[in-house]
């Protein structure tokens, strides 16, 4: 039940892979699903989980290996994210 629900949960995430320097969404190129899923626990790959706050903490779902960050701070840590490793942001 768990993985049908990751699998659902990827097929409608907003999926971005960004670097450091790439600030506006509509910049950044996206990842479908399944190139994401085949990515999974890659060391390249580096996953974040931006939904809001209380999004995050009402669902009981999140996908392994993801690392919250606030999307309200994305000034603050988006600089201190590794530049040669691939960057993965979603949310719902």
């Amino acid at each position: 039940m768990k993985r049908v629900f990751l699998l659902a949960m990827l097929a409608v995430l907003v999926v971005f892979i960004a670097c450091a320097y790439v600030r506006d969404a509509k910049d950044a190129p996206r990842i479908s699903k399944d190139a994401l899923k085949a990515r999974l626990g890659s060391p390249d790959l580096i996953l974040l989980d931006v939904r809001a706050g209380s999004d995050w903490e009402k669902s009981g779902e999140k996908i392994a290996g993801a690392v919250r960050m606030d999307p309200k701070t994305v000034d603050d840590w988006s600089d201190t994210l590794p530049k040669d490793k691939e960057i993965v942001l979603y949310c719902a």
